[in-house]
């Protein structure tokens, strides 16, 4: 962890509210997944959210997780360095991310490597954990190990095929969000200038 003081004021303030997001029930489900897709020899750390940070900090599981979920042969990270120096650990999360970006976790849903190496953001590191999962069950390529109700299943779309003849039919409708051009006349108008008679 970086060597930082205490926060005063409005950091601390902030980092507090960050600190309330953090969930310690889903904590205990994500390293139940965790220790189910990277196998049985995987240690759980014992509850907390300085335990799972520490769990998680080198990296190396993270990658382990996201290799996981691919196909023997074909996981985006080819080797994971078991190392003690900080930068390599660091270089190794962000490995992760950019896996787990490429996997189709949104940018949105990704943590940034202090969040996780500092522990400044760990609410981030489960968000981003549970997106990735929440894919995996999705994709139901037969990747995914664990309880599937650990996980919502993300909204698929809908892709919609129009023959050729449907697609002209529709170019000659007037959509009823434009208005409609029935029943429009000029009868009964009269020039500029004229007096309407007002009865």
């Amino acid at each position: 962890m970086a060597n930082r003081g205490p926060s005063y004021g409005l950091s601390k303030e902030v980092q507090e509210k960050i600190d309330q997001k953090y969930n310690p029930d889903l904590e205990q489900r994500l390293v139940d997944w965790i220790v189910a897709q990277c196998g049985g020899n995987l240690e759980k750390p014992q509850p907390g959210k300085q335990n799972f940070q520490q769990w998680l900090m080198d990296g190396t599981i993270l990658c382990r997780l996201i290799n996981s979920l691919y196909p023997r042969g074909k996981e985006p990270i080819k080797k994971i360095a078991e190392t003690q120096m900080a930068f390599k650990q660091m270089e190794k999360i962000s490995q992760f991310l950019q896996a787990a970006e490429a996997y189709g976790v949104t940018t949105t849903d990704i943590f940034q490597t202090v969040d996780l190496w500092e522990g400044k953001d760990m609410a981030a590191v489960q968000r981003t954990l549970m997106a990735l999962g929440s894919l995996a069950v999705t994709k139901d390529d037969g990747q995914y190990k664990g309880d599937r109700d650990w996980f919502h299943r993300k909204a698929q779309g809908y892709r919609r095929e129009f023959t050729e003849e449907q697609l002209r039919q529709g170019q000659s409708l007037i959509g009823l969000q434009m208005g409609s051009n029935r029943g429009a006349s000029q009868a009964g108008m009269t020039g500029y200038g004229m007096h309407r008679q007002i009865m």
